[in-house]
Order: C-alpha cells, then sequence, then structure tokens
C-alpha cells in the first residue's frame, strides 16, 4: 500500500511515534516524530567553551609546534616520515612518483606490510603534468588522460616500494575502500570524448585491488554508479548499497545511492562485471521533523539537526546530453555545495560539505554529516562557521577527506582558504587540531598552502597517514594516540 507524505505525517502525529516504511527502493523515509526524538538527543553544539569552533583544553594532544624542515607541525612527542615525494621517490619500474596525491586507504599485508592505494588529481591530458601517471601496459584507460593511482607498499622497517594501479584517468580525488579489500576510485570530472583533448568519456568510479596486480588490467569504469563529478563513494557492507558524493556547482551537487540489483552479491572483481544500467542510481530527498522539504543541507545551522531521507531514482545515470544533477528541478532533490569526502563507519556513512557561499541558502566553512541507513536519516555532526581570517592559525574550514579514528570520532583533513590542518572532531562535533602543513609554496610576503588530503588510519591504528597535495608527499604521522573525550 503507498502512503502519501501527508498521510505519513498525520499518523505518525495520531500515534505518537515513527512507522518505520521498509521494502521497494521507492519507500518513505523515516516519520517526523522520529526525527524530533532523535534531534532531542543529538541536539548538542560544538561545546560549552569552544565559541564555535569546538577546541576544548581538555581536547587533542596540545599546541602545534613549529616543523624546523618547513613540511608539517605536530604537537610534542609526534613525528612524521616521508613515504613518498612526487618526483624524487621513485615507482619500481624507475619512473618518478606522480604529483598530486589525494585520497588514500590503508591495507593490511603480509608479515606487518601496510598497503596504500594512493589517488593523484591530474586533469586532463598527460601534456599538463611534470609527473603523470605512468602508463603502465595494461592498467591504461585513456592513454591521453594524466590521473590515476599508485599502490603504495611500507614495511616496518621503513623500506617501501610503489607501483601503477590504474593509469589514464583523469581527477582522480577521494574514492572509498571496500569491505573485501579493494580502492573504489573516483573521476572529479564530466569530460567527456573529445573535451580538454580525453579521447573517452570520464567521470566514472574504477577499481583498483592493491593485493592482485592481474586483477587491475583492462580497466572498466563501474557505469552503474552513474557520469558525474565524484568525489567519494562507500558501501555499505550490511545491505550492500553504495553512497556516492558530487563535487559539483551551478546547480549543487547530490549525494547518491546505488541499490544493487535483485541477486547480486558484492565481492572481489564482481563490480567490473555489472552492466552499465545495472541496479538503480537514486539521489537524496531530506525532509525537517515536520515533514517539511529541505532543498539545501546548508538550511542546518545547529548540530544535530536531524533530517529524514528519501530516494528518488535517477532518469539518466550516464548524462548523456544532461548532467545528472541538472536532471532534477526545483522541489525534487536536496543539495549541497562541495558535497566531498566519504567514510563507512558506526554503522553508516560520514560525509562532508565543504562550504557554502552565495550559491547556497546559508553560508557556512563546514559542515560533517552521518548517514545512518537503518533511520534513513542524516545527522549535522560537525559545523564550521565562516572563517573570518583563514591566514591566522587557528580556526578550521573546508573540511575535504575524512576518516574514521579508532580512538574516537573522525579525522579531517582540510581544502580550505588560508592555513591548511589535520584536526579530529568528537561525536558532538567539538574539533581539535592534529596537525598543519607547514609547507609554504608561496612567498614570505603572500604565503600559500596546499590542502592537505588522503587522511587515513594503519590497520593497526598506530600510524596515520596524510598526503600534502602540492607538489605530492604522502606522511606517515607516529605518537601517543589516545582516545578523546567528548561532552553530551
Amino acid at each position: 500500500m503507498l502512503i502519501t507524505r501527508r498521510e505519513f505525517s498525520r499518523q505518525s502525529a495520531l500515534t505518537g511515534a515513527g512507522i518505520a516504511l521498509t521494502g521497494a527502493v521507492g519507500a518513505l523515509a523515516t516519520a517526523p516524530g522520529a526525527l524530533a526524538a532523535e534531534d532531542s538527543r543529538h541536539g548538542h553544539g560544538h561545546g560549552d567553551d569552544d565559541k564555535g569552533h569546538g577546541h576544548g583544553k581538555e581536547l587533542g594532544y596540545g599546541p602545534l609546534i613549529d616543523d624546523p624542515k618547513g613540511i608539517l607541525a605536530l604537537p610534542a612527542g609526534f613525528s612524521y616520515r616521508v613515504i613518498t615525494h612526487s618526483g624524487v621517490t621513485k615507482l619500481e619500474t624507475g619512473e618518478p612518483t606522480p604529483s598530486n596525491h589525494d585520497g588514500t586507504a590503508a591495507f593490511e599485508g603480509a608479515r606487518g606490510v601496510t598497503l596504500l592505494v594512493n589517488n593523484h588529481e591530474l586533469a586532463g591530458t598527460r601534456a599538463r603534468w611534470e609527473y603523470p601517471v605512468p602508463l603502465t601496459e595494461g592498467l591504461v584507460y585513456d592513454p591521453v588522460a594524466a590521473g590515476g593511482c599508485t599502490v603504495v607498499e611500507t614495511r616496518r622497517d621503513g623500506r617501501t616500494a610503489e607501483w601503477v594501479g590504474i593509469a589514464g584517468t583523469s581527477t582522480n580525488c577521494a574514492g572509498g575502500s571496500t569491505a573485501w579489500g579493494t580502492w573504489l576510485t573516483c573521476e572529479e570530472t564530466e569530460d567527456k570524448a573529445g573535451k580538454n583533448g580525453l579521447l573517452k568519456d570520464h567521470g566514472y568510479v574504477f577499481e583498483v585491488d592493491p593485493y592482485d596486480k592481474r586483477a587491475n588490467r583492462d580497466p572498466r569504469p563501474i557505469k552503474a554508479f552513474g557520469r558525474y563529478a565524484h568525489e567519494a563513494v562507500v558501501i555499505d557492507p550490511k545491505r550492500g548499497h553504495a553512497y556516492l558524493t558530487e563535487d559539483a556547482s551551478g546547480p549543487n551537487g547530490l549525494l547518491y545511492r546505488w541499490v544493487p540489483p535483485h541477486g547480486f552479491e558484492h565481492g572481489r572483481g564482481k563490480l567490473r562485471t555489472l552492466a552499465d544500467d545495472a541496479g538503480v542510481l537514486q539521489a537524496t530527498k531530506c525532509f525537517d521533523k515536520k515533514g517539511r522539504f529541505v532543498d539545501d543541507l546548508s538550511r542546518a545551522t545547529e548540530i544535530g539537526t536531524v533530517y529524514g531521507v528519501d530516494w528518488v531514482d535517477v532518469p539518466d545515470r550516464d548524462a548523456k546530453t544532461v548532467s545528472v544533477r541538472k536532471q532534477f528541478a526545483d522541489g525534487e532533490v536536496t543539495r549541497a555545495r562541495k558535497l566531498e569526502g566519504m567514510w563507512w563507519g558506526d554503522g553508516g556513512a560520514y560525509f562532508v560539505s565543504s562550504f557554502a557561499r552565495d550559491e547556497s541558502p546559508v553560508a557556512h566553512d563546514g559542515q560533517v554529516w552521518f548517514y545512518d541507513p537503518k533511520r534513513r536519516t542524516v545527522t549535522l555532526k560537525v559545523l564550521l562557521g565562516v572563517n573570518a581570517d583563514p591566514s591566522v592559525d587557528g580556526a578550521f574550514d573546508g573540511p575535504d577527506n575524512i576518516t574514521v579514528s579508532p580512538y574516537g570520532g573522525i579525522v579531517i583533513s582540510e581544502d580550505g582558504n588560508g592555513i591548511q590542518h589535520l584536526f579530529g572532531a568528537t561525536d558532538s562535533g567539538r574539533t581539535y587540531p592534529i596537525a598543519r602543513n607547514d609547507l609554504n609554496a608561496g612567498t614570505e610576503e603572500d604565503p600559500s598552502y596546499s590542502e592537505i588530503a588522503g587522511v587515513t588510519f594503519s590497520p593497526d591504528g598506530k600510524t596515520l597517514f596524510a598526503n600534502i597535495q602540492t607538489p605530492g608527499i604522502m606522511l606517515a604521522i607516529t605518537g601517543p594516540w589516545k582516545r578523546q573525550p567528548d561532552k553530551h
């Protein structure tokens, strides 16, 4: 039986309890009464003493200490090691490490080895870049495209090795790891064949296996996930759904869900066997606790805000003539500016909206949301107010890549204006600094600092890996990690 939203809200009000609807992918989400209950449980602010940026005295690891080498400032007791450096370190085949490091995930190898898959966000053709991803035979999608991934092997004794995982892709930004031990790399572009010198359509997700080089041969895009400016992706290990973010504007991007076809089972190499139109690709449509449509996630101005989520089918996922996000009229879907990093943890998907300005209803300098697939709700976990002066150290802005911390909460890398940090956030949205990029690519009078990206913990939780995107440096950070206190 189909239930209209009006009937849904009325029944919820009469019973005083949430109605859980299950079944087809088009079913409605969570009752307004359930949202109200969730809101009351999670309605905390940044903390009692943080003045809007979440810095609490009892949080974190203390002040950041300037790095005499001019690379990364860390708290006392912490240190870093350079793992790869574009143009300096070498691949197994002798070519220099590619540049523009971005999204990364770590995987457990044999005998204490850690394997990392590292995106290289290189847009357009190879001629534009000094250090593109080498065209390793059998691993190339588009021979003129500059981007791709490398696989990095680190050993306990400090030895490292690096090789190509995929080449000939474009603008590999973030992505996501899978429960079966692979990396999904995302192309943040909508360029089709013939545009910007490219020979094939781009804007897809590809799977990279860090364990088996043969599995990466003859790269095939996962067209079932759609063609748009992909940022990141996570897979629900219980339900098999994929959740994907879109970093786009004019209009703002969307949060997507891919529902697999009946009988499909995930596993190594299974995604590349999917038909181009397999499953159902959908976009979010959010409602507040009174059942009112929410046009943009920037409308949320309080940590703990909860919205119910419905899912709307995408008409043409391959965007043959019209970009996916432009296929929806006003009122049909919920948008957000710069939907970026994602990470699966705590039974759901954390995802980021980096900032919002004039293109959005309400300005902010960063949101982190949590999607709960069981309740079909999104909850605002972190909210950063507009940073009045990003050139002054202290406040945070522009969250991008994120990871769930084994010590509680999440760790976030900045791609904002001015100074760039790694910072942590507790479940109630309180934040604390972990690292700062001290590598000045500008001048003393006009400094410039690249974003930090690819934040991920080693499988044993002892090492935090992160990248300085430009020129492209992967760092391994170690120190006295500890569980962070939280306020509720």
